[in-house]
């Protein structure tokens, strides 16, 4: 969907659901989920028809979760911090919290992951040492 269509859709009530789901690459059923599960900010509007319509608002709030989903945070998580901010000021350093503790997992994970990558690299090297030997030995 490109962005003047998607401005317009805002003017005229939001994005369906397949239009959603089109514009945050993923799935009718998870965004479904997602509301169902408690995990939107605020309840999604529907049209006179009962179909859904997203905002602009919600779909930045799906981005969002979207990202922290990305790199590992639980649905029950994830629903504790929907709950934080849908109760408003005065619980900053209760997100604060939560998201520095994510934040603190997804870098061990990255450091584990590049320690990884290492010894990935060190067996490719090996292996490439190997076949400029063998065409080495091959051509004398």
């Amino acid at each position: 969907m490109t962005t003047t269509t998607t401005t317009t859709a805002y003017a005229v009530g939001g994005l369906s659901i397949a239009d959603a789901a089109a514009a945050t690459g993923l799935t009718v059923h998870t965004l479904r989920y997602y509301e169902r599960d408690g995990l939107m900010l605020d309840p999604v509007d529907r049209a006179s028809s009962g179909h859904r319509r997203y905002s602009e608002a919600d779909l930045g709030w799906i981005v969002m979760l979207t990202k922290l989903r990305g790199t590992g945070m639980g649905i029950a998580e994830l629903r504790e911090y929907a709950e934080l901010c849908r109760a408003g000021l005065g619980n900053e350093g209760a997100r604060l919290a939560l998201l520095r503790a994510h934040r603190d997992r997804v870098l061990a994970e990255l450091a584990a992951t590049r320690e990884n990558l290492r010894a990935i690299d060190a067996k490719i090297g090996v292996y490439e040492k190997r076949l400029v030997c063998a065409d080495l030995e091959g051509r004398g």
